[in-house]
Order: C-alpha cells, then structure tokens, then sequence
C-alpha cells in the first residue's frame, strides 16, 4: 500500500488513472467522521476515523473503486441497554463513471428504468467522493438490533432490574380475574380490629 495520508477526507483525486485502462493505485487512508454513521441505535459517531484501504482502477467506464474500512461504532444493548461497542471491518466496491458515459447509459436506459433504486456514480471534476459508499456500506454491516451477548436476558418488564445480575429474579404476579379474591384472603386493617 502506498503511504498513508491522514485530513484528506472522503474525496480522492483520480487525474492520474482516467482514461487509462489498466492502471491502479492503492491508498490508505483515515477520514474523520463529521457525522454518525449508522443508526440511531448503533453508529461510528461523529469525531472518530475509519480507516480505509483503496485500490482504484481504471477501466473503460470510469474508475473502479474496492477497498476496505475499519471503524469502531458504538451503541446500545436492545435488551438491557448497556454501552457496547463492535468493530468493523466493511468491503466495498463501486465503479465511478465517466460523466459521458454516466448521461449516455441514462439516455439508454431512458425514463421507464425499472432499477431506479441503483444510483450511478459519477467523477466530478476526476474527483471521486466516496462519502456515501462508506456509509452505505457500514449501515447494511451494522446489526438492526445489537446486543451485548447472544444470551442477554435484558431488562425485568415489571420493575425493569437488570436479569443478568439475578438470574432468578422474578415477580409474583396475580391473574388480574383472581386479584379480588387474594384481596379477602388478605387481613384487612377493619378484620384485625374485631378479633
């Protein structure tokens, strides 16, 4: 891999690759997230680095963006709502067309395009910005609901105690249809006074 640059951002020049078939260049490289990525539950939160490792190739429709990013995203356990954190290791790969050839496979697909949820990507000015990539990439490797461990019993639904801590913990609870009849086998205030 090539030196590692730090404080460039998401955006990497291509100049030298376009229009010539064949050549590659590698990066690494860390970026600092301006924003979360992820979701309200668990993401790499805004300050920390991803670090990445590209490898960009020309071809015949643009330049070929493949690579590898690193983060650590932190969250919050579904059940018992302790902080966890998990580390991430993402692949991605996405072809960054030519603005010509981006209009031209638009004008051939015409208005009627069934895969309209597949955005092409485009260089702008040689420059390629892999912001949204990334990001695409780390939330579809995120869990929807993170957990600190497979077996977390979570939260007590009646007083909300934590069931790690007391695997026997537990409620007596009384099927509300029988709750008047417990009421008379308990002594009242008023039943204690005539005895």
């Amino acid at each position: 891999m090539a030196a590692q640059q730090t404080e460039q951002g998401w955006v990497f020049d291509t100049r030298d690759l376009v229009r010539r078939p064949g050549t590659m260049r590698e990066v690494s490289r860390r970026v600092d997230v301006s924003e979360p990525l992820g979701t309200d539950v668990i993401a790499v939160p805004a300050g920390q680095q991803v670090a990445l490792e590209l490898r960009m190739e020309s071809v015949v429709e643009g330049v070929l963006a493949t690579g590898s990013a690193q983060a650590t995203a932190v969250g919050e356990c579904v059940r018992c709502l302790d902080p966890l954190e998990q580390q991430l290791d993402v692949s991605f790969q996405e072809l960054f067309a030519y603005p010509e050839r981006a209009a031209h496979h638009q004008k051939v697909a015409g208005p009627d395009r069934e895969d309209t949820d597949e955005e092409e990507r485009e260089l702008v000015d040689d420059l390629m910005d892999l912001e949204e990539t990334i990001r695409d990439a780390v939330v579809t490797s995120l869990p929807f609901q993170p957990v600190c461990r497979d077996d977390c019993p979570g939260l007590c639904v009646e007083c909300g105690a934590r069931l790690a801590d007391d695997p026997e913990h537990h409620h007596d609870v009384i099927d509300p249809r029988w709750a008047a009849l417990a009421d008379l086998a308990t002594p009242s205030d008023d039943d204690e006074r005539r005895i």
